[in-house]
């Protein structure tokens, strides 16, 4: 078998890392899915693989840097996926038409958007299972770390003022204080 076509299938789940088993093949086409997870580094070892489509899927993570041992790669598209980080680095990959990457976040050439010097590729920061994106997961963390924060803040502060008589007591006594030298300060 030199080629597989098995889109808009509704297939779902991870790609089966027993698809890059398939040594001989030359087209793979598992587009138009509901596949999710990583793509499988062993993607690599079909080295004779000229047509790769994983376009409008869920794919998650970075393309694998052994995509680049692709040399026969004439197609790729991952174009409408949740993919992330940059683009491998090889002369076939930079030729590949930029809107075979969109609907990612994606950076590098081809891609007009150049990569930061301290761009992390997701699959050097550990495993993020289950995100749903690059800066998406970021700007998440920040607003629950941000909302829990001013909870604690406000409850260290209000806690013992709302429960314990005492600290209200001395609190708004020191309120009154600070008022009563603020209007000496203004009326001098």
């Amino acid at each position: 078998m030199t080629s597989m076509d098995l889109s808009d299938n509704e297939l779902s789940g991870e790609i089966p890392v027993g698809i890059t088993d398939l040594l001989g093949l030359r087209s793979l086409n598992l587009s138009i899915n509901r596949l999710s997870g990583r793509i499988p580094q062993s993607i690599g070892n079909m080295g004779t693989l000229e047509s790769l489509d994983f376009s409008f899927n869920q794919l998650s993570g970075a393309i694998p840097a052994s995509i680049s041992n692709l040399t026969f790669l004439s197609y790729l598209n991952v174009a409408y996926n949740n993919l992330m980080g940059k683009i491998p680095t090889s002369t076939q990959l930079q030729s590949f038409d930029a809107s075979n990457f969109a609907g990612n976040n994606l950076c590098g050439p081809p891609l007009s958007d150049n990569c930061s010097i301290n761009a992390v590729n997701p699959d050097d920061a550990g495993n993020r299972e289950g995100s749903e994106g690059g800066l998406e997961v970021d700007w998440f963390w920040f607003y629950v770390s941000a909302t829990l924060g001013l909870v604690v803040a406000f409850w260290s502060i209000a806690g013992p003022l709302l429960f314990k008589k005492s600290w209200r007591y001395a609190y708004f006594k020191m309120l009154d204080n600070t008022g009563t030298k603020a209007r000496h300060c203004f009326h001098r």
